[in-house]
Protein backbone atom coordinates (compact mmCIF):
# COMPACT_ATOMS: atom_id res chain seq x y z
CA UNK A 1 0.00 0.00 0.00
CA UNK A 2 2.74 2.30 0.80
CA UNK A 3 4.59 1.87 -2.54
CA UNK A 4 0.76 1.83 -4.05
CA UNK A 5 0.85 5.31 -2.72
CA UNK A 6 4.01 6.89 -3.39
CA UNK A 7 3.62 5.69 -7.18
CA UNK A 8 0.41 7.58 -6.60
CA UNK A 9 2.29 10.82 -5.56
CA UNK A 10 5.12 10.85 -8.29
CA UNK A 11 1.89 10.47 -10.81
CA UNK A 12 0.15 13.18 -9.43
CA UNK A 13 2.86 15.66 -9.54
CA UNK A 14 3.97 15.04 -13.22
CA UNK A 15 0.34 15.38 -14.46
CA UNK A 16 0.44 18.26 -12.24
CA UNK A 17 3.83 19.52 -14.01
CA UNK A 18 2.35 18.47 -17.73
CA UNK A 19 -0.44 20.39 -17.29
CA UNK A 20 0.75 23.79 -15.80
CA UNK A 21 3.36 23.43 -18.88
CA UNK A 22 0.81 22.71 -21.40
CA UNK A 23 1.05 23.33 -25.27
CA UNK A 24 3.20 20.84 -27.21
CA UNK A 25 4.87 19.33 -24.46
CA UNK A 26 1.68 18.20 -23.14
CA UNK A 27 0.53 17.45 -26.74
CA UNK A 28 3.62 15.07 -26.49
CA UNK A 29 3.39 13.50 -23.13
CA UNK A 30 -0.31 12.31 -24.24
CA UNK A 31 0.98 10.83 -26.97
CA UNK A 32 3.72 8.67 -25.27
CA UNK A 33 0.94 8.12 -22.58
CA UNK A 34 -1.19 6.72 -25.41
CA UNK A 35 1.67 4.54 -27.01
CA UNK A 36 3.08 2.98 -24.10
CA UNK A 37 -0.59 1.90 -23.50
CA UNK A 38 -0.90 0.56 -27.21
CA UNK A 39 2.09 -1.12 -26.82
CA UNK A 40 1.06 -3.57 -23.54
CA UNK A 41 -2.67 -3.98 -25.25
CA UNK A 42 -0.75 -5.48 -28.49
CA UNK A 43 1.70 -7.19 -26.11
CA UNK A 44 -1.37 -8.92 -24.06
CA UNK A 45 -3.16 -9.37 -27.59
CA UNK A 46 -0.15 -11.28 -28.87
CA UNK A 47 0.03 -13.21 -25.77
CA UNK A 48 -3.51 -14.69 -26.40
CA UNK A 49 -2.04 -16.04 -29.61
CA UNK A 50 -3.78 -13.22 -31.93
CA UNK A 51 -2.58 -11.53 -35.06
CA UNK A 52 -2.73 -7.89 -34.87
CA UNK A 53 -1.56 -5.31 -37.16
CA UNK A 54 0.15 -2.02 -35.33
CA UNK A 55 2.13 -0.16 -37.98
CA UNK A 56 -0.58 1.96 -38.89
CA UNK A 57 -1.79 3.08 -35.41
CA UNK A 58 2.28 3.68 -34.84
CA UNK A 59 2.01 6.20 -37.83
CA UNK A 60 -1.08 7.60 -37.01
CA UNK A 61 0.71 8.47 -33.35
CA UNK A 62 3.39 9.95 -34.79
CA UNK A 63 1.68 11.94 -37.22
CA UNK A 64 -1.04 13.24 -34.53
CA UNK A 65 1.31 16.04 -32.63
CA UNK A 66 2.89 17.75 -35.39
CA UNK A 67 -0.18 17.89 -37.27
CA UNK A 68 -1.96 19.61 -34.26
CA UNK A 69 0.70 21.66 -34.17
CA UNK A 70 0.07 22.68 -37.26
CA UNK A 71 -3.54 22.84 -38.74
CA UNK A 72 -5.17 22.19 -35.08
CA UNK A 73 -7.19 18.97 -33.79
CA UNK A 74 -9.53 18.83 -36.89
CA UNK A 75 -6.51 17.46 -39.05
CA UNK A 76 -6.51 14.30 -36.27
CA UNK A 77 -9.93 13.39 -38.11
CA UNK A 78 -8.64 12.46 -41.10
CA UNK A 79 -5.37 10.83 -39.44
CA UNK A 80 -8.17 8.17 -37.71
CA UNK A 81 -9.98 7.90 -41.03
CA UNK A 82 -6.75 6.88 -42.36
CA UNK A 83 -5.62 4.88 -40.07
CA UNK A 84 -9.01 2.58 -39.83
CA UNK A 85 -8.84 2.30 -43.86
CA UNK A 86 -4.65 1.02 -43.71
CA UNK A 87 -5.51 -1.28 -40.57
CA UNK A 88 -8.81 -3.13 -42.74
CA UNK A 89 -7.10 -2.97 -46.10
CA UNK A 90 -3.53 -4.66 -45.30
CA UNK A 91 -5.12 -7.34 -42.90
CA UNK A 92 -7.50 -7.86 -46.29
CA UNK A 93 -4.46 -8.25 -48.05
CA UNK A 94 -2.48 -10.70 -46.02
CA UNK A 95 -2.12 -14.12 -47.39
CA UNK A 96 -4.46 -15.40 -44.99
CA UNK A 97 -6.66 -13.03 -43.88
CA UNK A 98 -9.07 -13.36 -40.93
CA UNK A 99 -12.00 -11.51 -39.51
CA UNK A 100 -10.79 -11.20 -36.09
CA UNK A 101 -7.47 -10.06 -36.97
CA UNK A 102 -9.24 -6.76 -38.41
CA UNK A 103 -11.26 -6.86 -34.76
CA UNK A 104 -7.55 -7.21 -32.58
CA UNK A 105 -5.91 -5.02 -34.87
CA UNK A 106 -8.08 -2.03 -34.50
CA UNK A 107 -9.12 -2.92 -30.74
CA UNK A 108 -6.48 -0.36 -29.59
CA UNK A 109 -7.08 1.88 -31.96
CA UNK A 110 -10.74 2.31 -30.53
CA UNK A 111 -10.25 1.92 -26.98
CA UNK A 112 -6.85 3.72 -27.08
CA UNK A 113 -5.81 5.91 -29.76
CA UNK A 114 -9.78 7.55 -30.51
CA UNK A 115 -9.80 8.86 -26.81
CA UNK A 116 -6.17 9.86 -27.02
CA UNK A 117 -6.68 12.03 -29.88
CA UNK A 118 -9.79 13.61 -27.86
CA UNK A 119 -7.27 14.21 -25.12
CA UNK A 120 -5.10 15.95 -28.02
CA UNK A 121 -7.88 18.06 -28.95
CA UNK A 122 -8.34 19.33 -25.23
CA UNK A 123 -4.90 20.96 -25.25
CA UNK A 124 -5.99 23.75 -28.02
CA UNK A 125 -8.73 25.33 -26.44
CA UNK A 126 -8.42 28.40 -24.71
CA UNK A 127 -8.73 30.12 -22.11
CA UNK A 128 -5.95 27.96 -20.37
CA UNK A 129 -8.91 27.73 -17.32
CA UNK A 130 -11.26 26.00 -19.21
CA UNK A 131 -8.85 23.86 -20.49
CA UNK A 132 -7.59 22.69 -16.93
CA UNK A 133 -10.89 22.37 -16.01
CA UNK A 134 -11.92 19.81 -18.52
CA UNK A 135 -8.58 18.00 -18.30
CA UNK A 136 -9.47 17.92 -14.39
CA UNK A 137 -12.66 16.45 -15.25
CA UNK A 138 -11.22 13.90 -17.22
CA UNK A 139 -8.61 12.80 -14.41
CA UNK A 140 -10.27 13.51 -11.58
CA UNK A 141 -13.95 11.76 -12.16
CA UNK A 142 -12.85 8.21 -12.80
CA UNK A 143 -9.90 8.09 -10.40
CA UNK A 144 -12.32 9.73 -7.30
CA UNK A 145 -14.63 6.90 -8.92
CA UNK A 146 -13.03 4.39 -8.37
CA UNK A 147 -11.40 5.33 -4.99
CA UNK A 148 -15.42 5.94 -3.87
CA UNK A 149 -15.81 1.94 -5.74
CA UNK A 150 -13.02 0.40 -3.87
CA UNK A 151 -13.98 1.91 -0.22
CA UNK A 152 -17.13 1.31 -0.34
CA UNK A 153 -17.07 -2.08 -2.39
CA UNK A 154 -14.62 -3.10 0.69
CA UNK A 155 -16.94 -2.06 3.33
CA UNK A 156 -20.55 -2.59 2.08
CA UNK A 157 -19.75 -5.54 -0.08
CA UNK A 158 -22.94 -7.07 -1.36
CA UNK A 159 -23.47 -8.54 -4.93
CA UNK A 160 -21.04 -8.99 -7.68
CA UNK A 161 -21.07 -6.29 -10.43
CA UNK A 162 -19.72 -8.53 -12.88
CA UNK A 163 -18.26 -11.45 -11.87
CA UNK A 164 -17.67 -12.55 -15.62
CA UNK A 165 -15.39 -9.86 -16.04
CA UNK A 166 -14.26 -8.88 -12.42
CA UNK A 167 -14.76 -11.07 -9.56
CA UNK A 168 -14.13 -8.61 -6.99
CA UNK A 169 -16.44 -5.78 -8.19
CA UNK A 170 -19.69 -5.62 -6.40
CA UNK A 171 -23.35 -3.52 -6.86
CA UNK A 172 -22.09 -1.33 -3.80
CA UNK A 173 -18.89 -0.16 -5.01
CA UNK A 174 -20.06 0.43 -7.99
CA UNK A 175 -22.90 3.01 -6.74
CA UNK A 176 -20.19 4.52 -4.52
CA UNK A 177 -17.95 5.11 -7.47
CA UNK A 178 -20.54 7.07 -9.43
CA UNK A 179 -21.90 8.95 -6.24
CA UNK A 180 -18.10 10.25 -6.16
CA UNK A 181 -17.72 10.55 -9.72
CA UNK A 182 -21.26 12.99 -9.59
CA UNK A 183 -19.36 14.80 -6.33
CA UNK A 184 -15.84 15.02 -7.84
CA UNK A 185 -17.30 16.75 -11.01
CA UNK A 186 -19.50 19.18 -9.08
CA UNK A 187 -16.08 20.48 -6.88
CA UNK A 188 -14.59 20.51 -9.72
CA UNK A 189 -17.13 22.74 -11.43
CA UNK A 190 -17.05 25.02 -8.05
CA UNK A 191 -13.32 25.33 -7.95
CA UNK A 192 -13.24 26.14 -11.36
CA UNK A 193 -15.89 28.81 -10.94
CA UNK A 194 -14.26 30.42 -8.43
CA UNK A 195 -11.25 30.84 -9.44
CA UNK A 196 -11.83 31.62 -13.03
CA UNK A 197 -13.31 35.17 -12.50
CA UNK A 198 -12.56 36.15 -16.00
CA UNK A 199 -13.46 33.36 -17.81
CA UNK A 200 -16.75 32.58 -15.68
CA UNK A 201 -19.20 32.92 -19.16
CA UNK A 202 -16.98 30.20 -21.12
CA UNK A 203 -17.12 27.51 -18.32
CA UNK A 204 -20.12 25.16 -18.32
CA UNK A 205 -22.97 25.57 -16.87
CA UNK A 206 -23.80 23.46 -13.67
CA UNK A 207 -26.11 20.89 -14.93
CA UNK A 208 -23.07 20.10 -17.43
CA UNK A 209 -20.94 19.00 -14.64
CA UNK A 210 -23.94 16.78 -13.40
CA UNK A 211 -23.85 15.14 -16.37
CA UNK A 212 -20.14 14.51 -16.87
CA UNK A 213 -19.91 13.16 -13.64
CA UNK A 214 -22.67 10.54 -13.85
CA UNK A 215 -22.19 9.80 -17.40
CA UNK A 216 -18.31 9.84 -16.61
CA UNK A 217 -18.57 7.84 -13.82
CA UNK A 218 -20.38 5.42 -15.86
CA UNK A 219 -17.86 5.13 -18.56
CA UNK A 220 -15.41 5.29 -16.41
CA UNK A 221 -16.35 1.85 -14.84
CA UNK A 222 -17.29 0.11 -17.96
CA UNK A 223 -13.32 1.24 -19.23
CA UNK A 224 -12.35 -0.62 -15.91
CA UNK A 225 -14.41 -3.53 -16.96
CA UNK A 226 -13.49 -3.37 -20.26
CA UNK A 227 -9.85 -3.76 -19.39
CA UNK A 228 -10.34 -6.81 -17.08
CA UNK A 229 -12.12 -8.64 -19.75
CA UNK A 230 -8.81 -8.27 -21.88
CA UNK A 231 -6.55 -9.19 -19.48
CA UNK A 232 -8.76 -12.36 -18.52
CA UNK A 233 -9.26 -12.95 -21.70
CA UNK A 234 -4.67 -12.89 -22.00
CA UNK A 235 -4.20 -14.40 -19.24
CA UNK A 236 -2.82 -11.58 -17.33
CA UNK A 237 -3.38 -9.99 -14.34
CA UNK A 238 -1.42 -6.48 -14.88
CA UNK A 239 -0.28 -5.32 -18.59
CA UNK A 240 2.54 -4.36 -17.14
CA UNK A 241 4.96 -3.18 -14.24
CA UNK A 242 5.92 -0.09 -15.51
CA UNK A 243 4.18 1.42 -11.89
CA UNK A 244 5.32 -0.06 -8.80
CA UNK A 245 1.83 -0.54 -7.28
CA UNK A 246 -0.17 0.35 -9.70
CA UNK A 247 0.10 -1.91 -12.79
CA UNK A 248 0.85 -1.13 -16.15
CA UNK A 249 0.27 2.35 -18.12
CA UNK A 250 -3.15 0.91 -19.27
CA UNK A 251 -4.08 -0.46 -16.01
CA UNK A 252 -3.75 3.53 -14.50
CA UNK A 253 -5.62 4.54 -17.78
CA UNK A 254 -8.89 2.09 -17.99
CA UNK A 255 -11.22 4.24 -16.50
Amino acid sequence: MKQRFITAMILTAVATALLAIGGVVLAAAIVVIICFAVYEEYSALQKAGHHPLSWPIWTGLALSVPLLAIGGAKLLIPVAIGVALVTVGCVIFRREPKLEDIFYSLLPFISLVLPGMAMLALVNIEPKSVQLTYFLLMIAVPCVGDIFALYVGSSLKGPKLCPAASPNKTISGSIGGLIGSLLTALLVGGIAYALAVQSRAVLPAWWHYVLLGLIGGVAGQLGDLFASLIKRHCGLKDFSNLFPGHGGMLDRLDS
